[in-house]
């Protein structure tokens, strides 16, 4: 391959431009390393899929999903390609990232740090 698809990178920038709400108030809590130190990008192609949120260092994905994913066969293949890789995959349901945000910023702090609440 020869450099990037333009198709790739022109629907990667598309997704960043037009965020959703519930997409704008994790980016602004985790980008500038703003939680513990890690750096996370957005919109990060990886094989045949985009993430919402990457955190390469330690190969952590950060999905944030609506109810059109509830039991999503789509999402288990998804997942199931990602963790092949030697990514894991933390979802979030919409209104958990609005109305509890600092627990799930501790639930992502804690499988970035490996201390996990309850563990």
């Amino acid at each position: 391959m020869r450099g990037p698809d333009p198709r790739r990178v022109t629907r990667e920038r598309r997704l960043r431009r037009d965020m959703t709400r519930v997409e704008t108030v994790l980016w602004f809590a985790l980008r500038d390393r703003r939680l513990g130190g890690f750096k996370f990008v957005r919109q990060e192609a990886i094989g045949p899929y985009i993430a919402d949120f990457v955190c390469r260092d330690q190969k952590i994905i950060v999905e944030v999903d609506g109810g059109q994913h509830a039991d999503s066969a789509h999402d288990r293949v998804r997942d199931a390609f990602l963790h092949d890789e030697g990514y894991r995959v933390l979802r979030f349901w919409n209104n958990d990232v609005l109305q509890n945000r600092d627990s799930v910023l501790a639930a992502i702090l804690g499988a970035l740090t490996g201390a996990e609440p309850g563990g």
